[in-house]
């Protein structure tokens, strides 16, 4: 089959939106959504009044009309709710977790990928995170119903995700492990999905999708080969210049006078065993450069991942308040991004853009904060002395962290990851106490260069279609050259 050059990078939560995916898709290449959080994205788009009405749109063509007109009749506000008015809060996924929620999380991803299709004959891909493991089945199935071609996970292993992709393309059941601390052998904590009893009627017919693996080793990628519980369809190499969650250093955590992870060579990847595991691969991380795109084509990959200079263009998901301030903050020279080993709850090292003027990156506005944790998709689940499955997590308050068994040096930097990247679209809570939850951006490293070439080339609202203009020129000018046939030169004698 053939295979896109350039796969735009599944960002964020909605920063890699069905606008974004759709143009990306739409110019010959792979757009990807996020499927992170996109439950409570859909119900806060439907109290914000879905402008435009895309969101109805697309739940219209969903086949299952009784369960859509429950959730419209949940969450949807004519007009649009006030401003200062809190967002309805959406249930917390749980080992057992609610119908609605289920349905919830099913229409929302098919509502994302659907959008993303629309207008087009280019395959869409989603991007899930396997650290976020309670919605992850309902996710693919909501994905999978909507026509997703690609599955692209990362931020852990996946290896059961080939096989949960099989099952739920037969219509099956799929499961697949719950990682619970304190878990012995003895226990079997699995999370379950089974369409036939989710669904009210028969079950459309679905094909699986791809399944590209994210990585950062070579060994990883081999373990896959051998473990995973269906076809690895190929791979997405992610350096730890990319953005986002980062793989941790390999061996002893080692900081820099910056207090960032220090890597080397042991977490270089050899490309050569890569290409004899027989799949295609994707180079990511600071990939948004012409020359680096004929780089990994030399390399034997199939092409790139980019994630960043998309996130920054006037197609993604991002909130234009927030956008402005990185543009200004480009201009001045002032931001940077450092990679943060405390910030994010799930204990990977976390891309954190710094000097942005009210984002919780700056200190004083993250002490500001009070710690609540409302959304909880980066709990961790622990097995409690009665044997049943608690959750929690470090940016919680420190008290019912640390009731819960968890010690408070634990706590130490944690920041709300959930509650800011809702605020990095402008989808942030407001509180009872008139607070608004803050952003906290995440670039990959390649932001003060190569966003800003970008924006020295097409200025400040350059969009996607530049991006992939930038990447593609040089080899699209290699392979005219190719096709131009060569008249020899004939010398008069």
């Amino acid at each position: 089959m053939q295979y896109p050059r350039i796969i735009q990078g599944g960002m964020g939560v909605a920063i890699s939106n069905w606008r974004l995916a759709r143009t990306v898709s739409s110019l010959g290449h792979l757009g990807v959504v996020s499927g992170t959080v996109i439950d409570t994205v859909l119900a806060r788009r439907l109290q914000c009044g879905d402008p435009g009405g895309h969101m109805r749109r697309a739940m219209a063509h969903f086949p299952w009309p009784d369960m859509v007109q429950r959730i419209i009749d949940r969450y949807f506000v004519r007009g649009g709710k006030a401003d200062d008015k809190p967002f309805k809060s959406v249930p917390m996924f749980a080992l057992q977790s609610k119908r609605e929620l289920l349905e919830l999380t099913v229409v929302a991803n098919f509502v994302e990928v659907f959008l993303a299709r629309e207008g087009h004959s280019g395959p869409v891909g989603i991007n899930l995170l396997q650290k976020v493991e309670v919605p992850t089945l309902p996710s693919l199935y909501g994905a999978m119903l909507a026509g997703a071609a690609y599955v692209l996970m990362g931020a852990g292993i996946p290896r059961e995700i080939p096989g949960v992709l099989d099952a739920l393309a037969r219509g099956d059941e799929a499961t697949m492990k719950y990682s619970v601390m304190g878990a012995t052998d003895q226990d079997n904590f699995r999370l379950r999905f089974d369409p036939k009893a989710f669904a009210p009627g028969p079950l459309p017919i679905v094909e699986r999708p791809q399944f590209l693996a994210i990585i950062a080793s070579t060994t990883l990628g081999a373990s896959l080969m051998k473990r995973a519980t269906g076809r690895i369809d190929g791979f997405v190499i992610e350096a730890p210049s990319a953005g986002g969650h980062n793989a941790p250093p390999r061996g002893r955590l080692q900081l820099s006078d910056a207090g960032e992870p220090l890597y080397g060579p042991k977490d270089e990847v050899d490309l050569a065993r890569i290409a004899d595991l027989g799949r295609p691969f994707w180079l990511a991380g600071s990939r948004a450069r012409p020359e680096a795109l004929r780089d990994a084509l030399r390399r034997g990959a199939t092409g790139v991942q980019v994630g960043t200079s998309f996130a920054l263009c006037r197609d993604s998901g991002m909130d234009p308040k927030v956008r402005a301030k990185i543009m200004n903050g480009l201009r001045t020279g002032e931001v940077t991004v450092k990679t943060d080993p405390l910030a994010s709850p799930t204990g990977f090292p976390f891309k954190v853009v710094e000097h942005l003027e009210g984002t919780i990156a700056d200190q004083d506005t993250y002490e500001k904060r009070n710690r609540v944790c409302d959304l909880g998709y980066l709990r961790s689940a622990y097995k409690k002395d009665d044997g049943t499955v608690g959750q929690r997590c470090p940016a919680e308050p420190q008290k019912h962290f640390v009731k819960k068994g968890g010690e408070v040096e634990a706590t130490e930097g944690r920041k709300c990851l959930c509650n800011a990247l809702m605020a990095n679209i402008g989808l942030g809570q407001s509180r009872s106490s008139g607070y608004v939850e803050q952003a906290l951006v995440t670039c990959g490293d390649d932001l003060t260069t190569g966003v800003a070439r970008l924006v020295r080339k097409f200025g400040e609202g350059y969009g996607a279609q530049d991006v992939i203009a930038d990447l593609m020129e040089p080899v699209r000018a290699a392979e005219r050259k190719a096709r131009i046939p060569v008249t020899p030169l004939i010398v008069p004698a």
